[in-house]
């Protein structure tokens, strides 16, 4: 929800906004391209494609972490003489990692913005993570709150930069929490 809400904000701000999305069941922002996506591998190579082309990245929610190592053509059936499942799983890549390789050789896009979801340390946990992915913005979440976060409409931030300052937004719908994250990346992008 967050990041449909930051597509429309930025077409609402003058930007041409592509969408690249696994999200199903939400509404497209009007003005906004939308390309779909069912794996982390794909959504890295279709974000790596657009960069060259990108002022701003803004990955408003991370790819899980891991992924099955494989899966099964047909529905897993349980069986009396089994008492359990194992499941392999493999990691998932490191999008903002890997933008942060490309940025460094491409100089695009001239603003990477990324998102933490945490449950504790918020801070520290949002700071390290700007730091080692290379972001010039970090919105941090406490994703512990009932009121803000996944499956709500309404968000409570922070906002870290990467010259040390902190900006904390009190709980306001996600298109007003958007509509400040456009204006901050406008200002990286030298606009009003």
């Amino acid at each position: 929800k967050q990041g449909y809400a930051l597509a429309q904000a930025g077409v609402d701000a003058g930007a041409e906004v592509t969408l690249i999305s696994a999200a199903r069941g939400l509404t497209t922002p009007y003005g906004v391209r939308v390309i779909p996506v069912d794996s982390a591998q794909q959504m890295q190579q279709l974000v790596l494609a657009h960069l060259i082309g990108a002022d701003a990245l803004i990955m408003a929610a991370a790819v899980a972490d891991f992924r099955p190592r494989s899966t099964a053509a047909h529905k897993i059936k349980k069986s009396n003489d089994d008492p359990g499942l194992t499941l392999h799983l493999e990691k998932n890549p490191d999008i903002l990692a890997a933008v942060k390789d490309r940025r460094r050789d491409t100089r695009r896009p001239r603003a990477v913005i990324g998102f933490a979801a945490e449950s504790e340390d918020l801070i520290t946990n949002a700071r390290e993570k700007l730091e080692r992915k290379g972001l010039d913005l970090l919105v941090a979440n406490d994703i512990s709150a009932a009121d803000a976060g996944f499956d709500v409409d309404t968000n409570r931030v922070v906002i870290l930069d990467a010259h040390g300052g902190e900006q904390a937004l009190e709980l306001a719908s996600k298109s007003k929490v958007s509509e400040y994250i456009i204006r901050r990346v406008a200002q990286l992008l030298g606009g009003s």
